[in-house]
């Protein structure tokens, strides 16, 4: 069996949502979606320490949701959106269940507000 070096598609969506599960990660990755910034410029609005911050970096690096680069002394973050597209056509699948039990809701009040006439 040949194995690929890139993970599987189970496997990279775990790592988006276990990135997405934390609001922290979720307000850096909106931070960085308005640009390219640096880990000072990314860690300065919250109350954690850098290495804090780092490390919820690490972990959107690591999910594939940001991308980091050096230059000298600094490191600059940026939003890589592809993973998310996974994420999004995975979750269009279950749109149908909501939408369906949305549209059985509509019926219910539609019905209720019949049988109050």
């Amino acid at each position: 069996m040949v194995k690929s070096s890139s993970p599987s598609l189970p496997s990279r969506l775990d790592g988006v949502f276990h990135a997405l599960s934390d609001p922290t990660r979720r307000s850096i990755l909106r931070n960085v979606a308005d640009g390219e910034k640096t880990v000072g410029e990314i860690a300065r609005p919250y109350r954690s320490s850098l290495a804090a911050i780092s490390k919820h970096i690490h972990v959107l690096e690591g999910s594939g949701l940001v991308k980091r680069r050096k230059q000298g002394s600094f490191q600059f973050v940026r939003i890589n959106p592809m993973p998310m597209k996974d994420a999004q056509q995975w979750l269009s699948y279950y749109e149908k269940f909501w939408t369906e039990r949305l549209d059985q809701f509509d019926q219910y009040f539609k019905d209720k507000k019949k049988e109050k006439k």
